[in-house]
């Protein structure tokens, strides 16, 4: 095991935001023959989020009037920032910037995004970032890591030194071939400043083409706790997988060598589009300042147990559930389609 000198720290989701990024769909992306549809969901996510009197909302559309057509009167434009510019699709999670904190100043860092192996096109998507910075978005500086290929929903931290991830993704084709697992494990904590990651080897999604997200798996929370995709159905396809996946996660432990609180959450019903099953999961929520945003899929049992185990986890914050049975049409969820942009990131609104 590697072990860097911790002399950055990847902030931690629930540490204190700005505001929270988003990218809007439209005629140009995969969404287009369900457009209304995905929109009124996006509506009810940006609606959400500034529920929470603390946030701000970065929306990124080629059009700023299609936002704000969808969006209609009534809206606190003294949150809202909409900064037109071209996107490829809306997952705006793998490429927006992420956040470290180096020789006591936080910086944004700007990694390489090509659609999660250049299985789709990412041209304008891979952009977005330093375009942002470009604008004067962003109030810190921006730090160019383009030579490696990273998205943010394939890392996770507990916030105190220790990055959680999937061999799966970050080891497939097209990603970092030159490297070693090794090599990018060693690559990555430097430049994220933690001392410690942890690789699951088992636990991928049907219908996940980012090669098993960990944002799909399993998540921090405060206090050393990870929620994680459980299944208890043996005749269910991942029951296997997310067992081995689960006996791993009871053999992690942090910095200091002490193991995390587990908690499992549901495996929602199995959910199809008009081909295959897609990858569903609670595990794909965001958190605000004062909030955490489940995902819900229309299964009354298993998102109310959902929303109120991921509450146990996150004591203090609201939780609030979104429909989100559009989303998983595209294969991604909440977190997917949201980035935190944390305290002190955004340049004050004009």
């Amino acid at each position: 095991m590697f072990r860097s000198k911790r002399n950055r720290s990847f902030a931690a989701e629930w540490d204190q935001q700005d505001g929270i990024l988003i990218a809007w769909p439209h005629v140009g992306t995969d969404w287009e023959y369900m457009l209304d549809e995905v929109t009124a969901c996006y509506v009810e996510m940006a609606r959400a989020i500034l529920a929470d009197d603390d946030e701000r909302l970065v929306i990124v559309a080629p059009d700023a009037q299609d936002v704000k057509d969808a969006l209609g009167p009534g809206w606190d434009w003294s949150r809202i920032d909409i900064v037109e510019l071209p996107t490829n699709d809306t997952w705006v999670r793998d490429y927006g910037p992420i956040t470290a904190f180096q020789d006591g100043a936080t910086r944004l860092i700007d990694f390489t995004f090509n659609a999660w192996g250049m299985k789709f096109a990412a041209d304008c998507d891979n952009l977005v970032t330093s375009r942002l910075n470009e604008r004067g978005l962003f109030a810190m500086p921006l730090v160019n890591s383009r030579d490696l290929v990273l998205e943010g929903g394939s890392i996770e931290t507990d916030g105190n030194g220790t990055i959680m991830t999937t061999r799966s993704c970050l080891t497939a084709p097209n990603r970092n071939d030159a490297l070693t697992s090794g090599q990018l494990e060693q690559v990555l904590l430097e430049r994220l400043g933690h001392i410690k990651m942890l690789w699951l080897e088992h636990g991928e999604l049907t219908g996940d083409d980012t090669d098993g997200h960990i944002d799909t798996l399993a998540r921090f929370a405060p206090g050393g706790i990870i929620l994680y995709t459980g299944c208890d159905d043996p005749d269910d396809e991942h029951f296997v997988a997310l067992m081995q996946m689960e006996e791993e996660l009871k053999q992690f432990t942090d910095v200091d060598g002490n193991h995390y609180h587990l908690i499992k959450l549901p495996l929602p019903d199995a959910c199809y589009d008009e081909i295959s099953r897609l990858p569903a999961t609670y595990a794909n929520f965001l958190i605000t300042n004062h909030q955490v945003i489940v995902p819900l899929y229309g299964q009354p049992g298993k998102d109310v147990k959902a929303c109120e185990l991921i509450g146990q986890a996150f004591p203090g914050r609201k939780v609030v559930g979104i429909d989100c049975q559009a989303l998983i049409r595209q294969h991604g969820s909440l977190h997917c389609a949201t980035m935190q942009l944390p305290k002190g990131s955004l340049t004050p609104k004009r």
